[in-house]
């Protein structure tokens, strides 16, 4: 039976690590960026050695296996059938949002997003000359869920674009068909372009979740919709700025790639070997991480609700906590946690005040140690 350690602690000081950098020199473990603190699947490392030592790194193609095996992933996972040419290869997914919102629209338009959410949904309008319009999730005692009466108040005439996040980052969400095919139709009444980012879809830790990408429902829905996605998230392979958009509706696909030529570069060719070994050999690893994580998220969940001041919702998915500081009235929650030795990020970068996200994606050991720490900060 194959094995996967998770508990290994691997030193990343010192390895050019946006995550471990930003404390260089402080004794505060980062729990704030979305990367892992595992090795990535040994089939990826192996892949990777044996491309390395072909010795020749010259411009790259991605590889129509690769193509081949994204198709054969949405047919098998979620009966969509998808054509190789609605396929784009991107460097990277926070570049695919800022080219949508280039694509959909012109200057003045508005773009629409549910918050709290992913930091670059809320500065790529601007970056596109886009007007953004927050809508915000309707917080229940156990979830978060889309407020359809005030989306459909929020919207404008010159709304033509939505940006939808599905694993939703930072609150865990896993959206259901009926929810994702309400927020369709709104869509489409108002003529509104999608953009969907899947990104987190392969960290489901609530089995109970049927996850679906929302193109997949039907093709009036694939025809106003873009998907992006990449193994990034869930293979620990952010480094490799590797991605992809689906996109069927072609008048929409040429008007992103026009947008995207000479400006988005290429993948490169270690992005696309390891994304092809990820995808194709593992799956074992990927269960052992869902497995890892979700003991993870409970011991998590469990302590922080033995915190005064504390509360956190069940994540859905993902390895991104959520949680609810207000009762601590503590404003600017990144240096106080931080002088506890523990590194979050402010939910205030999400449009989220109030909150805090925590990254558990690390050793149990290392999960642990920032917990006591966070407990003792309070405490006191």
């Amino acid at each position: 039976m194959t094995t996967f350690d998770f508990d290994t602690i691997v030193d990343r000081r010192g390895t050019s690590s946006l995550k471990w950098d930003r404390y260089q020199g402080r004794d505060i473990i980062p729990l704030w960026v979305a990367d892992m603190d595992f090795r990535a699947p040994l089939p990826v490392i192996e892949a990777l050695h044996e491309r390395v030592s072909h010795g020749v790194f010259g411009y790259g193609l991605p590889p129509s296996e690769l193509t081949e095996t994204v198709i054969e992933m949405m047919e098998m996972s979620h009966g969509w059938q998808v054509d190789k040419e609605w396929i784009i290869w991107l460097p990277g997914l926070v570049t695919g949002i800022n080219a949508v919102c280039r694509t959909v629209g012109q200057s003045g338009d508005a773009v629409a997003t549910l918050t709290p959410v992913y930091p670059p949904f809320l500065s790529a309008p601007a970056n596109s000359d886009r007007e953004l319009v927050t809508v915000p999730l309707a917080e229940t005692e156990t979830r978060w869920e889309i407020d359809f009466d005030r989306l459909q108040e929020m919207l404008t005439p010159r709304t033509r674009l939505f940006l939808h996040c599905n694993p939703q980052n930072p609150t865990g969400r896993v959206f259901g068909r009926a929810e994702q095919e309400r927020l369709a139709q709104i869509c489409e009444e108002r003529d509104i372009i999608i953009c969907s980012d899947d990104i987190h879809n392969g960290l489901i830790l609530d089995e109970r979740c049927d996850y679906l990408p929302l193109a997949s429902i039907d093709k009036r829905i694939s025809n106003r919709t873009i998907t992006l996605m990449a193994p990034s998230k869930t293979f620990n392979l952010p480094g490799f700025g590797c991605s992809f958009a689906i996109i069927e509706n072609p008048v929409l696909r040429k008007r992103f790639q026009e947008v995207t030529a000479g400006i988005v570069p290429h993948g490169n060719v270690l992005g696309y070997t390891a994304a092809l070994a990820a995808y194709q050999k593992g799956g074992l690893w990927q269960q052992a991480l869902l497995g890892y994580l979700r003991k993870n998220h409970d011991l998590l969940q469990r302590e922080i609700g033995e915190i005064i001041g504390l509360q956190m919702k069940p994540a859905q998915a993902t390895y991104l906590a959520w949680i609810d500081i207000r009762e601590t009235g503590q404003i600017k929650p990144e240096p106080f946690f931080e002088e506890a030795g523990v590194g979050i990020l402010d939910g205030g970068h999400f449009g989220g005040s109030g909150w805090v996200r925590l990254n558990f994606a690390c050793p149990r050991i290392t999960l642990q140690t920032a917990i006591r720490r966070i407990k003792s900060a309070l405490n006191e």
